[in-house]
């Protein structure tokens, strides 16, 4: 529900964006579904399991099996991440006979990953 921005309120401090100026902004916001969809997406990579799934397969595409050696976790356990993940579409899988190769999505994904990364290590 949309609500109208009452001029009558006042900052601590002195703002200069007008009534109308601040409803422009508001009409150019996301809107709630959005704002969820993002929401949910960022919560992806608040899970440290997954941030390393993500890491490797950012270096390329990997079996199941593979993924469970270098994370070190159970094959259900590494399934139910990627599963997860792919219900976001963060990552995708391909089926050769009985093995499941999972990748990342996009090229996106590995953009923000990346340069989330390396926001991190910045100083």
């Amino acid at each position: 529900m949309e609500q109208s921005i009452n001029p009558n309120e006042e900052c601590d401090a002195t703002c200069m964006g007008s009534e109308e100026e601040l409803n422009q902004i508001k009409k150019g916001m996301i809107d709630d579904q959005a704002a969820t969809q993002v929401a949910d997406w960022f919560k992806a990579f608040s899970d440290p399991t997954r941030v390393k799934l993500i890491d490797a397969l950012l270096q390329r595409e990997l079996c199941v099996h593979d993924l469970t050696i270098l994370l070190g976790m159970g094959q259900s356990a590494v399934s139910h991440q990627l599963r997860y993940l792919r219900n976001l579409r963060i990552v995708k899988r391909r089926k050769e006979g009985k093995t499941v190769y999972y990748s990342l999505d996009d090229t996106h994904i590995e953009q923000i990953f990346v340069q989330t990364l390396q926001h991190t290590q910045h100083g």
